[in-house]
């Protein structure tokens, strides 16, 4: 059974979620060391905490998972995988139609498959789900035009200082968020630009693309003093900028806009006691929201493509768990084979090339009456025909 753990936007804030993503935590080690869950594949981003299991074991009855917490939503088996595919298509993103879900959800299942805990069942969902996520976006217009929480932020910024034309731009974080930032900060005519990084070379890396200026993370408050809108979107595990640092800084607090869009959060909310205009993921679901009006029509094109490949997935699992018994009675044929072919040719010894014609002919009838068995057998798992799969496992079980 596949069983889902998250936490998303959709039901907490980014506050509630910080707290939830603990809880989650908890409860997926709680099961794992209960069930020892070999198969799962962990998505964490700004605005979702995901756990996605594969065990046999696991009961819905389980008092483990009557969490106490009703802010963890717990899905099994179809309604699972059905979110994922969903999510993959960008239906359940903050930004509707956003394309970056597609590569966290990849990043995920290969962090998975390197750290060994993403097997043949979870492996065929994940690969089906991002499948999915690439045909919704080549025969929708889902993602066409489309923003991202980086180009939100800037969206938000505009809303609340106006033209970003001459303004000083803090960017604190270089990897995926921060680039996505840049990227709209890319489309705008600053006056200056400014990227800080832990890692520095990151920073200058990204500071080049932009013609920006990277800076080191011990000169933070220097650059703070000179921004009109900073924007942070770090993984550090706590808060980088505090009312405590910034008291400190000669800045003119009131013309300065913060947005953070990291989780958890790099902003704590006592900066905003200083008088400076602070805003987090929360303050983009206006954002959000129209553009999700802007997509709505794809909506029921996109469901469509999603249903039919669910289709075709459970199809997969069905023929799936049938594979083994094929396999032990395409390995059970192919002993039988060569028994008898040794046999036969201890009996033709003095015919001239009779070792090549025999194992010609033996591989032949065994293909042919193994083509036949496997194809029936397929067909019956795809129509849930557990009567037909049950004699054949007792027909064709040699032990």
């Amino acid at each position: 059974m596949i069983v889902n753990l998250r936490v998303d936007h959709k039901i907490a804030d980014i506050q509630s979620m910080e707290s939830i993503s603990k809880d989650i935590d908890d409860l997926f080690w709680k099961l794992q060391d209960k069930y020892s869950i070999g198969e799962y594949v962990e998505i964490s981003t700004c605005n979702r905490k995901e756990y996605y299991l594969k065990n046999d074991y696991i009961s819905e009855d389980d008092e483990l998972l009557s969490h106490e917490n009703q802010n963890i939503i717990i899905e099994y088996g179809e309604s699972a995988v059905m979110h994922l595919l969903r999510m993959t298509s960008g239906l359940e993103s903050m930004i509707v139609g956003e394309d970056q879900i597609l590569g966290q959800v990849k990043d995920a299942k290969n962090k998975a498959i390197k750290n060994r805990h993403c097997g043949r069942g979870l492996d065929a969902v994940f690969t089906k789900a991002i499948h999915v996520g690439q045909v919704v976006r080549n025969k929708t217009n889902i993602n066409k035009g489309s923003v991202s929480i980086g180009s939100a932020a800037i969206d938000l910024a505009e809303k609340h200082i106006g033209s970003l034309d001459d303004k000083s731009v803090l960017v604190i974080g270089a990897g995926k968020m921060g680039k996505l930032v840049a990227k709209a900060l890319a489309e705008k005519d600053l006056n200056a630009i400014f990227v800080a990084n832990r890692t520095y070379y990151v920073a200058v890396e990204l500071a080049e693309d932009l013609g920006g200026q990277a800076i080191l993370f011990n000169e933070l408050e220097k650059y703070l003093a000179t921004a009109d809108l900073v924007i942070s979107a770090t993984s550090a595990p706590h808060a980088i900028i505090t009312k405590k640092r910034l008291i400190d800084i000669d800045m003119d607090y009131e013309n300065v806009m913060m947005v953070d869009i990291a989780n958890p959060r790099d902003i704590s909310e006592d900066v905003s006691d200083l008088g400076v205009k602070l805003f987090n993921i929360d303050d983009l679901r206006e954002i959000a929201d129209a553009n999700t009006q802007l997509r709505i029509k794809e909506f029921g094109e996109a469901e469509n493509i999603i249903e039919d490949e669910f289709i075709l997935l459970k199809e997969s699992f069905k023929i799936m768990e049938v594979d083994d018994l094929l396999g032990n009675l395409r390995a059970s044929m192919e002993e039988i084979r060569q028994r008898e072919t040794q046999k036969a040719l201890v009996k033709l010894a003095d015919v001239d090339g009779s070792a090549k014609i025999l194992n010609n002919l033996t591989n032949s009838i065994v293909n042919k009456i193994f083509f036949d068995i496997s194809k029936n057998v397929k067909d019956a798992a795809k129509d849930d025909d557990k009567e037909v799969i049950a004699a054949a496992e007792y027909l064709f079980n040699s032990k």
